[in-house]
């Protein structure tokens, strides 16, 4: 299929600079937004719709009601001494945030056109060049706005530029096909090895995640596992050395990056009206970090912790 660059667009939600820790070198990170899993501990919640969102900050909040007076769908009420946004009603039009002087309104997520993401991301180029970085696309899942993701792609292999996709694998294997000879570097999640558990946590099946980690290795291009540690979910020494056996197995060995859960993203969840069932998870000790790196490098994985 032919596509129209200057029509062609993706929905995107946040754009990091000087990254350090999705891939080698300096990067520039692109968080696509929308997510086809619904992980219970996930750090970017704002990534899982696929459309904007109101995000809200009441303790911002001056009490002004300059909002309240340019909502046409008057979702912005003032409810006993309280300023109540009724989120069935709005309709995410952005007149509330330009009206806000305390920044306590934001809409996250918005279309980018592909030259006004590649502008961004040439503006670095000299930081890339010099520590080894380049270009991460991350999310929310990028292989669901695979038609966007290939010919971000394709303009940063025409300028040279290194790129890595960080993935959740949950994509059909004719997608990755086509992304794999564009990309540099695959950032892979391997989260539950049970099927069960990991339909539960995540809202989907691990068959098509596993398959499709198999056969990306399978393909020789350089990839990284990524595996979150949430206490009470995946930490325990069943799970953890059934995860090394079949990280061990894997064609190439792929290094194994260990990511201990932090509660950090609590707030976001309230701020977007969404509720967040790990609160009472605390981090992982130290103990029980090194306890699972034991697991997996006596398996023979290569093992590094966060990043």
């Amino acid at each position: 299929m032919l596509y129209n660059h200057a029509m062609l667009t993706g929905m995107i939600f946040d754009i990091r600079r000087y990254s350090i820790h999705d891939g080698p070198g300096i990067r520039t990170t692109l968080f696509f937004k929308g997510c086809p899993l619904v992980c219970s501990w996930c750090h970017n919640p704002e990534s899982q719709a696929y459309q904007p969102e109101l995000m809200l900050h009441p303790n911002r909040c001056i009490g002004c009601g300059a909002c309240a007076a340019v909502c046409t769908s008057q979702a912005i009420q003032h409810l006993d001494g309280t300023w109540i946004t009724d989120r069935s009603r709005c309709d995410v039009c952005g007149r509330c945030i330009q009206e806000c002087y305390a920044e306590a309104r934001q809409i996250v997520g918005r279309s980018y056109a592909l030259d006004e993401v590649m502008s961004v991301i040439e503006r670095d180029r000299a930081f890339y060049d010099q520590s080894g970085g380049g270009v991460t696309f991350s999310g929310g899942e990028p292989m669901a706005q695979v038609d966007f993701l290939l010919e971000l792609l394709k303009a940063c292999r025409a300028r040279g530029l290194h790129t890595a996709l960080d993935t959740c694998g949950y994509a059909p294997w004719g997608q990755f096909k086509q992304v794999l000879p564009l990309v540099d570097l695959v950032l892979y999640d391997l989260k539950l090895m049970e099927d069960e558990r990991h339909l539960r946590y995540t809202g989907v099946s691990n068959h098509l995640i596993l398959s499709n980690l198999l056969k990306i290795c399978k393909s020789g291009v350089p990839l990284r596992l990524r595996l979150p540690l949430i206490p009470g979910i995946n930490d325990d020494p069943a799970h953890l050395k059934a995860a090394a056996q079949f990280a061990a197995d894997l064609p190439g060995r792929p290094p194994l990056h260990l990511l201990p859960h932090h509660n950090s993203a609590g707030a976001k969840y309230t701020h977007l009206g969404m509720s967040y069932s790990l609160t009472g998870i605390s981090s992982p000790s130290e103990e029980e970090v090194q306890s699972a790196v034991d697991i997996f490098s006596r398996a023979g994985c290569t093992v590094i912790r966060g990043g």
